[in-house]
């Protein structure tokens, strides 16, 4: 070999391995694999990913609170929280009333809405929150926002969790389970629609939506001002009528610790024109991950590494 061979092979190596040096992993912690979380996640992953220098992957957890402790303790780069889990954290209040608060916890981007979903079993009588009284209910794992969620909405109609027959399941779990008749109604806070809800609608179980409004609704959306009145269109869920809900935000985050120039390139990466089209397709609540979107709602700082993307997109001053 030549000097010259010798001299570009040689640089060709270096540079490889400055190129596998350079190569960040970045994990996002979603949710279920029933849930919204866990696919709109790989979604992300997909968009956001640069060979040869940030890989993404997206993992199934228990859901925000789960998420929000693993970017805390650096198991996780990133993961979807719902909006008031994120703010109880930074804040310690809320769920994380009593615990040190997360104050690294950045935000990337607000994704979508997510409804309050209370399903019951077509048939058992249950058509207020109220009539949960005495009833098996399915509440969510522990560690996931829903079940935080559905103990407020519990609390908001006069009922406590020793009023029902609580279960503390996941929802494809707990569709099984209204299936075979061995449980009444579950909670589930996600993006409409949600995979296991929806298979449980075409099962023909038959399923209905248990509307959460009028003055408990509104007494809630007064003091937990993270919530907000949302619809659930007829037809989202096979031969299921459109009912009013509340909602909360799905939220990207992550830690402050995590570089700048990473998290610059992942939202960059996340709103280009490919991976804008691939969310818009590849999922219902996709449409709703836009850039407007994204720094709507915001209980936490930005990460410097978004706020810098938001900036120069002109949405932040």
């Amino acid at each position: 070999m030549n000097i010259k061979k010798w001299a570009a092979a040689a640089a060709a190596v270096l540079a490889f391995a400055g190129s596998a040096h350079a190569q960040q992993f970045f994990r996002i912690g979603t949710g279920g694999t029933a849930g919204t979380y866990y696919p709109v996640g790989g979604m992300i992953a997909n968009a956001v990913s640069q060979p040869g220098r940030i890989i993404a992957t997206a993992q199934a957890s228990n859901g925000s609170l789960a998420n929000v402790n693993a970017v805390a303790s650096g198991a996780l780069e990133a993961g979807f929280s719902q909006s008031d889990v994120a703010t109880w954290a930074y804040t310690g209040t809320g769920a994380f009333e009593g615990k040190p608060k997360v104050t690294d916890l950045r935000l990337i981007a607000t994704l979508y809405p997510e409804d309050i979903h209370l399903v019951a079993k077509k048939g058992s009588g249950i058509k207020t929150v109220a009539d949960l009284k005495g009833k098996r209910v399915a509440l969510d794992e522990p560690g996931s926002g829903t079940l935080v969620d559905a103990r407020l909405v519990l609390a908001a109609y006069g009922l406590k969790e020793s009023d029902i027959k609580p279960e503390y399941i996941k929802p494809n779990q707990a569709g099984d389970k209204l299936k075979d008749g061995s449980l009444d109604a579950f909670f589930f806070v996600g993006g409409a629609p949600a995979g296991a809800i929806a298979e449980l609608a075409s099962s023909g179980a038959g399923i209905e939506l248990v509307p959460l409004a009028g003055p408990q609704a509104q007494a809630l959306l007064k003091s937990s001002p993270w919530f907000s009145t949302h619809r659930i269109d007829a037809g989202t869920y096979k031969d299921v009528p459109a009912v009013d809900t509340l909602a909360v935000s799905a939220q990207l985050v992550t830690s402050a610790k995590v570089p700048t120039e990473t998290v610059y390139e992942i939202t960059k990466a996340l709103y280009s024109e490919p991976a804008q089209k691939a969310l818009a397709a590849g999922h219902a609540k996709g449409k709703f991950i836009t850039k407007e979107n994204a720094v709507k709602g915001a209980g936490i700082p930005f990460h410097p590494g978004a706020e810098k993307f938001y900036k120069e997109a002109g949405l932040l001053k």
